[in-house]
């Protein structure tokens, strides 16, 4: 296996201006050492890693990182800047850039030690040692550990505690209490004698803190924040224990350890991992980063709740869309990541079912739903039959819809324990045929129901059997009742309004539905409103007619409008982008064509005010016409390729046509309205052509 870091891997003058430049630059030296097949592939990957969460930390550091399968072996290379790179860090631009890569099967050891490497970073005499580096392969020894930074850091004597923390970071900080029990007797009064010290520190013994560390990728900020939380911990006098869930797995912190401990830090951005351990204890719950910048505040909230005697409920854990929120978001930040955690669960159901269902047509016609059950007449030679198989398969995949979206709405709400009364109200919208909006609603009642019950005060022999038996009673109970009785009647006329109102637009109405609908496709590419509309259209296939399949080719086609622009754009206009945009360009043809809208944001993150206006309106251009011309589409999915499942296909393509050239030219106009004759340094080209940088 090579070694992680080497002296090509490191650029101590790094030059890029930018997160993206800086990337790639040191992307570059991966390819050329052979650690990364696919230069573009994987820088794809690092940024949409990036856009879950910046990578940028107080202190001067960036550490943009990602797994792919673009990468061989777990690599990492090092840039360091002169003027600084903005990667979101609060306290400014960081200097130190760390490119982590890890193949999408990372081994263990690897992983082990870059999670060694993060929790260096927390270190200031390591990273003191790379700024006055002047050596490539002194550096890239440094970062391996083969040499010292010069003082006590991640790299000190055995006798120092610190190497004692690391060592926990790589068995994913499965607490060690013998160095613990050894250093008690030092917190002794001076003047006590050596035999009573151990009496003496068992009478004064400290706050106890377990804690839990994890991040998307599992690579760096899980590390960072247990180095953080354990060295602030030792300043307070805390016993801080963590428990890393990352890439390379976890190890569970001690079941005594977890029932002994006066408190509990949740430091995350994905879900906590068997979360229900720590019911009933004080909890402090926040993101990764929180974890790295404040974790003595954290301590201290967490002993405030102590003293107050709050604990918490039932463990509840958020969904993996509900994290990465601050503390204090409001309802509507938070009702927006409920809706989208079960629109994201969705829509896998709705890839497969859906598919399915287009290949069925496809294959078998439009009768083929009326076909007998496969399961009583299957004829292994008859196309027909096979049709009539996939068409079916497809049905069942999609009866899952509403259930999930319900089942997962709540869990986003209230974790594990939503899930069995989400469902339950989700199949309870289906039975009264209130459809997609029976379903959302049913998923939040369960949410709120769970929530409420979480919050009651359990005594503790009763905790154990909470979330298996009580809960899952208790609250299916209510939102059966609630379905059944209150709500659901209301919404399922509702639904039945929408669903005709749908089949009977026609001329003007249709039109402003298509543009508006263009619109929220266009307005986040592929954020909350862009699923909003997906979901909506998605849900009229369940029980399709002429006005819902009109309303899904709406949105398909408007969705493919953004990536599709800016391919056009950087085609006609290159000289308007930077070099590392036309290479998304050329991407962008394939993802618009495969109605993935996620395609343009690499260009609206790089320049939101001009490319997201001419995006939705390209956008709305092409739902307008696609309503207009009374485009169908029976498949959920599929870009052009599903171009023979669309009715009146030739027109379809004209309104995709249509909007993508609105889209471009509108991007074409305003940035060669606000260019500048300044060449970028970062992307001069080979040809000698200069480079137009467009002001932000």
């Amino acid at each position: 296996m090579s070694e992680l870091i080497t002296a090509e891997l490191v650029d101590l003058d790094l030059s890029a201006e930018t997160k993206d430049a800086a990337a790639r630059s040191l992307a570059e030296r991966m390819v050329a050492h052979g650690r990364v097949t696919d230069l573009e592939g994987f820088l794809a990957d690092v940024a949409a890693r990036e856009a879950q969460m910046p990578t940028g930390l107080d202190g001067g550091i960036g550490i943009p990182h990602c797994r792919s399968t673009h990468v061989t072996e777990p690599t990492l290379a090092f840039g360091r800047s002169a003027s600084g790179i903005d990667f979101g860090a609060p306290d400014g631009p960081a200097d130190l850039i760390f490119l982590i890569a890890a193949p999408a099967g990372g081994d263990a050891d690897h992983l082990s030690i870059l999670s060694t490497l993060a929790r260096s970073l927390m270190d200031e005499s390591f990273t003191g040692a790379l700024r006055s580096a002047t050596e490539p392969e002194r550096t890239a020894a440094l970062i391996r550990g083969d040499e010292p930074a010069g003082e006590p850091s991640a790299q000190v004597p055995a006798q120092a505690p610190v190497p004692e923390t690391d060592a926990r970071a790589d068995t994913d900080a499965q607490p060690e209490m013998a160095p613990e029990a050894e250093e008690a007797p030092s917190e002794a009064p001076s003047e006590a004698p050596p035999e009573a010290a151990p009496e003496a520190a068992s009478a004064a013994a400290p706050f106890r803190i377990v804690a839990i560390t994890s991040c998307p990728t599992g690579i760096a900020h899980t590390y960072m924040a247990a180095e953080s939380l354990e060295k602030a911990g030792q300043a307070a006098g805390v016993e801080v224990s963590v428990e890393t869930q990352g890439s390379a797995g976890f190890k569970r912190l001690d079941p005594q350890l977890v029932r002994d401990a006066d408190g509990v830090i949740f430091a995350h951005d994905v879900e906590v991992r068997e979360k229900e351990r720590f019911a009933g204890k004080p909890t402090v719950d926040v993101g990764v980063k929180a974890g790295i910048n404040r974790p003595a505040e954290l301590i201290a909230e967490v002993r405030q709740k102590a003293e107050r005697g709050e604990v918490s409920g039932t463990a509840r854990a958020a969904a993996p869309m509900d994290k990465g929120a601050a503390t204090g978001d409001g309802f509507a930040t938070r009702l927006r990541k409920w809706l989208m955690t079960g629109v994201s669960y969705m829509v896998p159901f709705v890839a497969a079912g859906g598919l399915l269902i287009a290949l069925a047509f496809a294959i078998g016609g439009y009768t083929i739903n009326k076909a007998p059950s496969v399961a009583e007449h299957f004829v292994w030679t008859d196309s027909t039959s096979w049709a009539a198989l996939l068409f079916q398969i497809g049905s069942v995949a999609f009866g899952f819809l509403v259930p999930v979206l319900a089942g997962f709405i709540a869990y986003g709400m209230a974790d594990r324990p939503g899930l069995v009364p989400g469902f339950v109200g989700g199949a309870i919208a289906l039975t009264i045929n209130a459809g997609f909006l029976g379903g959302l609603i049913a998923g939040l009642i369960a949410g709120a129901v769970v929530m409420t019950i979480q919050r009651v005060a359990i005594p503790p022999v009763l905790r154990g059997i909470m979330p298996v038996v009580v809960i899952p009673l208790i609250s299916s109970a209510i939102v059966g009742f609630l379905m059944f009785l209150v709500v659901g009647k209301p919404i399922a006329a509702l639904q039945k309004g929408l669903t005709d109102w749908l089949s009977g637009l026609t001329g003007a109405n249709a039109i402003i539905l298509g543009a508006l609908l263009g619109l929220m496709m266009c307005f986040d590419l592929g954020g909350p409103l862009n699923k909003v509309a997906y979901a909506f259209a998605v849900g009229g296939l369940a029980n399709p007619n002429e006005g819902s399949l009109k309303v899904m080719a709406a949105v398909m086609a408007a969705g493919m409008v953004p990536p599709l622009a800016m391919a056009l754009a950087t085609t006609v206009r290159g000289r308007l982008f930077t070099k590392a945009e036309r290479e998304n360009g050329k991407a962008a043809w394939v993802l618009g064509a495969s109605f993935i809208t996620e395609g343009a944001i690499p260009f609206a993150a790089a320049d939101p005010l001009r490319v997201i206006p001419s995006a939705m309106a390209g956008g709305a251009v092409t739902g307008a016409l696609s309503m207009m011309f009374g485009c169908t589409l029976r498949a959920p999915h599929g870009g052009i390729f599903v171009v023979p499942l669309i009715g009146q296909p030739l027109l379809y393509l004209l309104a995709i046509a249509a909007g993508t050239g609105v889209s471009a030219a509108l991007v074409i106009l305003l940035k060669g309205l606000r260019k500048t004759p300044q060449t970028r340094a970062a992307d001069s080209p080979a040809d000698g052509e200069a480079e137009v940088t467009v002001a932000a």
